[in-house]
């Protein structure tokens, strides 16, 4: 645990919580190194077999620090967005290949960078509350943390375009809508349901959950030869576990799998 970061485990689920409310949880460098750190963590520690971000307080993350960026710039850095290769690109890299799933808790506000991070997740939970805003071009900067990869795939190229040319706020029932939202529930609930189903995902095939990333990842952009290559590989993989014979004896029994993550 760091002070702006959060960690805390339940079982197999681990819950990263960005905890600088006053902040909105806007991500200063600490914050960044602190998540960039423990994603690379969490992908080897097998112990692990689910992952909930989520953010303190009202929001759940408005993105870059802003004062933090203005005093880079006043500063006269010649590499102000430097911060882009260092933190946000290995953070967006690992929780979209994390080996196991990742469930937003995204409560309020999520602003740029946050709600990038939110996109790289495979669930999202929201409630009322919530918004997104892809606030990138209102400081005059394109996207980033990995949102020209992740929007077009949630919502399509041109609403895509739209979200980060036009940069305004999208609510709660609309990002449901759109598919930015996986699930809308009382606001106060959002935290618990998003740990509840990553409960469930823990208890699952999660060498198979991560192959399912890996395949959709080539299926989402690749050739038809691409993605079979891909199913190919991945199930066998997925045939050598021991969660896929148990699995398999336990259909022919007519009873319930138990599975173990490997």
């Amino acid at each position: 645990m760091t002070e702006s970061l959060l960690i805390d485990r339940s079982d197999s689920v681990v819950t990263l919580t960005l905890n600088r409310p006053a902040a909105m949880n806007s991500l200063d460098v600490p914050l960044k190194e602190a998540l960039r750190d423990t994603l690379a963590e969490l992908e080897q520690d097998r112990s692990c077999r689910a992952v909930v971000l989520a953010g303190a307080g009202a929001a759940f993350c408005a993105g870059q620090d802003l004062r933090e960026h203005a005093a880079t710039l006043e500063a006269g850095n010649t590499d102000p967005l430097g911060t882009v290769r260092a933190h946000y690109n290995p953070i967006a890299a690992r929780l979209a290949s994390l080996p196991k799933p990742v469930i937003a808790a995204v409560r309020g506000m999520a602003a740029g960078a946050g709600a990038s991070l939110a996109f790289l997740a495979d669930f999202r939970i929201g409630g009322p509350g919530t918004s997104f805003l892809l606030a990138f071009a209102k400081v005059g900067l394109a996207g980033d943390t990995g949102a020209s990869w992740s929007l077009p795939r949630l919502v399509g190229h041109a609403k895509a375009v739209e979200l980060l040319m036009l940069a305004e706020p999208v609510g709660a029932d609309e990002a449901h809508r759109l598919g930015l939202l996986n699930r809308l529930v009382d606001d106060e609930l959002v935290l618990s349901t998003a740990q509840e189903l990553a409960a469930r995902l823990a208890a699952g095939p999660t060498v198979a959950y991560g192959a399912i990333k890996r395949q959709l990842s080539v299926g989402d952009a690749g050739t038809l030869s691409e993605a079979l290559a891909a199913e190919a590989q991945a199930q066998a993989i997925c045939g050598a576990t021991a969660d896929h014979r148990a699995a398999t004896a336990a259909f022919v029994a007519k009873r319930r799998p138990a599975f173990e993550g490997r």
